[in-house]
């Protein structure tokens, strides 16, 4: 598979041009490889260095991530930056990352592949971001206890923080992974009783109690392995080339 080829394929079926992002997200190809070539490629969460590491040694000649090298915004290529692409380019590792345009997505993104991994279907969206919304929600009844079980076994046993604060029996489930817990406000004004996301300042607990609504915290990184699993997997069948998950939690 050419890399220019599969890159087109990947920023249509993302809808790269169509979904804002913040800036540094930059969507989308990262870094060409010499060989402009894709016969391995590693998933991962984050483009960092030790990740980067992981994935030349798994032999990737493509890293997707959803977090890419310009994360932080403009950095000197010095120091960590100069030494991963450096790596990166003596290894002809090529890097895409798809930020906002893989949570959104319908099937691949995080949070439809939370829903699917709890037995929910999404009916609708919630958490405007100019123009696209960002979380999905899900009617549906089942006992609080019994969705933090299922939560806890799609995120493969991993911790889950709870606010109980809301109905002992669901009604209307909000998903949206990461670091959307800031956004308890909006998921109460959206009519959601429970939310599930990834992380949240201190402040959104104490505002999910007084708005009385259950918040689960899956943790930043957990709720975000989801979406690159997926969309290589997706590349797989499609494609037929072959991948790995490089996993490289933070705890957050």
């Amino acid at each position: 598979m050419t890399l220019p080829y599969l890159v087109s394929y990947l920023d249509t079926e993302l809808r790269i041009a169509q979904i804002a992002d913040y800036t540094p997200a930059l969507n989308g190809l990262q870094l060409e490889n010499r060989t402009g070539k894709v016969t391995k490629i590693v998933a991962a969460v984050d483009a960092t260095l030790p990740v980067m590491r992981k994935a030349v040694a798994a032999g990737a000649d493509l890293l997707i991530v959803h977090h890419g090298m310009f994360w932080s915004g403009l950095q000197p290529w010095t120091g960590p930056v100069f030494q991963r692409m450096q790596m990166a380019l003596d290894a002809g590792l090529a890097v895409y990352s798809c930020h906002l345009p893989l949570d959104v997505h319908p099937t691949l993104g995080n949070n439809a592949q939370i829903a699917q991994a709890l037995g929910l279907t999404p009916t609708g969206g919630f958490l405007e971001y100019k123009g696209n919304a960002v979380g999905v929600t899900a009617e549906h009844a089942v006992a609080l206890v019994d969705l933090v079980a299922q939560f806890k076994e799609a995120l493969g046993g991993g911790a889950v923080h709870v606010c109980g604060a809301g109905p002992a029996t669901t009604r209307k489930i909000g998903i949206s992974s990461g670091g959307s817990g800031s956004e308890v406000a909006a998921a109460a004004k959206a009519g959601i009783d429970t939310f599930i996301t990834g992380e949240g300042p201190h402040w959104s607990y104490t505002l999910a109690e007084e708005l009385g609504i259950n918040v689960l915290y899956g943790g930043h990184y957990a709720t975000e392995t989801f979406g690159v699993k997926a969309l290589a997997a997706h590349i797989e069948q499609k494609f037929g080339i072959p991948w790995d998950f490089v996993d490289h939690p933070t705890g957050l």
